[in-house]
């Protein structure tokens, strides 16, 4: 089957919409298929590298960081893959490059399977100061885009009621973004955790608490510090440590410089996403206070290295964290207070708890994932 994906972002950031498209294209070429991509460009070229096509683009990083548009919707590359005649098109992003995915799929009449990562109302501040407007915008924008699509996959439950909240009539299956679990299932010896605990400046008789991601304003970190200078008063053998990279870092770093938390603090930076793996296992517990996630692929990666959750109560969760058993949800203070002292006294319980987090990680491998896309390409094109 020849099968074109359709992205705005594939190598300008590492994100939840970049894993699934990469790890997308990596199945279904191994399963056989013609898998080529259609992104935007790092600079005002277009170009061709192996089966992905990147069209020239200019940054528009006023409205998002990472964010860029397309410069023409006309190109030498847009026509070869029309020639090409795609069996389907699979579009990952509702913006820039949904606009080719619509314009080739009329061409060559392939339908349009959307997957919808991301819920907008939770970004809309970067886009406008009033947050009725900006929830306005993106609910008539996702109506306008979807009534074009044959099927849209939606990640959670969660993104599918938002949807029919929106209003959209069209077809919707859940099916969960798969990950590669290959890297997660490598363990790090007692020595080299010690040693990298060492060189990150955290003590060796502290727990620590773990957030790794983009440091926006719509993950919630704030409250995460907060509850943290809490917990540190009762608990002084205690390290925060977070793991990335974005827009509200400095802000963080002040911030818990003003809590007088800062030497509980590291803030490591962006990290080689092939040594994730090897900071989710420095800590003891996964935390997260975002309820911007459809899915939350860290917490997913969390539980494959071994990880016990504590992170606020999201329907994203549903099939993440098995109250008590691998991690709890929590929607105030105390009660992140609570859950987070019961973790931390009880290391037989964090010991059973992260092997659950493992099992219930294999759920979420990749091959399950790309089985159930491909069921709905052969459904859609019958």
């Amino acid at each position: 089957m020849k099968i074109l994906i359709t992205t705005d972002l594939f190598t300008t950031s590492t994100n939840g919409v970049v894993t699934s498209v990469r790890n997308l294209h990596d199945e279904l070429k191994e399963k056989g298929h013609d898998v080529r991509i259609l992104t935007l460009s790092g600079d005002r070229e277009s170009y061709k590298e192996g089966p992905v096509y990147y069209i020239k683009s200019i940054p528009i990083g006023f409205v998002y960081p990472d964010v860029r548009m397309p410069i023409s919707y006309r190109n030498r590359l847009i026509k070869e893959l029309i020639d090409w005649k795609p069996d389907v098109v699979h579009s990952q992003c509702e913006f820039f490059s949904f606009q080719f995915a619509k314009r080739i799929a009329k061409l060559t009449g392939a339908p349009i399977v959307h997957t919808y990562h991301t819920l907008y109302e939770q970004y809309v501040t970067y886009l406008t100061p009033s947050k009725f407007i900006g929830k306005q915008f993106v609910r008539q924008l996702s109506r306008m885009r979807l009534k074009k699509v044959k099927m849209v996959i939606a990640p959670t439950s969660k993104v599918e009621a938002a949807l029919r909240g929106y209003g959209i009539k069209t077809d919707i299956q859940v099916v969960p973004t798969g990950i590669s679990l290959e890297q997660h299932h490598y363990r790090v010896s007692a020595e080299e955790r010690q040693k990298k605990r060492q060189e990150l400046g955290i003590p060796e008789q502290n727990h620590v608490l773990l957030n790794l991601g983009r440091l926006g304003t719509e993950k919630n970190l704030e409250e995460l510090l907060e509850f943290f200078a809490v917990a540190v008063k009762e608990e002084p053998d205690l390290t925060f440590m977070i793991v990335g990279d974005g827009p509200d870092k400095s802000h963080l770093e002040q911030m818990a410089k003003k809590l007088g938390i800062a030497e509980h603090m590291v803030f490591t930076g962006m990290v080689n996403p092939s040594e994730v793996q090897k900071y989710y296992q420095l800590a003891d517990v996964f935390v997260s206070a975002s309820t911007s996630e459809t899915q939350g692929l860290t917490y997913i990666e969390a539980a494959a290295n071994g990880l016990p959750l504590l992170c606020r109560e999201d329907p994203c969760l549903k099939d993440v964290i098995k109250e008590g058993v691998n991690g709890y949800e929590y929607s105030t203070e105390a009660e992140f207070l609570e859950k987070l002292r019961l973790i931390m006294e009880n290391p037989e319980w964090r010991k059973k708890a992260g092997a659950q987090s493992e099992k219930i990680a294999e759920s979420f491998d990749k091959e399950h994932f790309v089985e159930s896309i491909e069921d709905i390409y052969e459904e859609i094109t019958v």
